[in-house]
């Protein structure tokens, strides 16, 4: 795992580039339900920016400032996900999963908070 467990509990600012109810670039058959983007200028495990999983929010948006409720790391994939929330917001690890099952079914995972 990289240092993607040190944004938990800050606020950080993302762009989303999949806003909710666009299609995936590689899987047009699936869209996404939520807003997903990335934190500029972090480096994840893939060597890319950090991905996040923007929840709470029920309409597309381009950028979004909120606060990182946790991690998901993928086990078998070195890419870890920041979940994303309103400040003040808190989901719990199932809705979490629920949430995200869109894209990490096909990953195995564990969700990582502040202890």
């Amino acid at each position: 795992m990289d240092n993607s467990k040190e944004y938990i509990g800050k606020i950080l600012e993302a762009e989303i580039d999949r806003p909710m109810g666009t299609e995936h670039p590689k899987f047009p058959e699936s869209i996404y339900p939520i807003n997903y983007g990335y934190i500029p200028n972090t480096v994840s495990g893939d060597g890319k920016e950090l991905d996040c999983y923007i929840l709470g929010v029920f309409e597309p948006v381009k950028t979004f400032k909120g606060k990182c409720i946790a991690v998901l790391h993928r086990v078998n994939d070195n890419d870890d996900k920041l979940i994303l929330a309103p400040e003040g917001k808190d989901y719990s690890d199932d809705a979490i999963r629920a949430l995200t099952e869109f894209q990490e079914r096909f990953f195995e995972s564990i969700i990582i908070r502040k202890p």
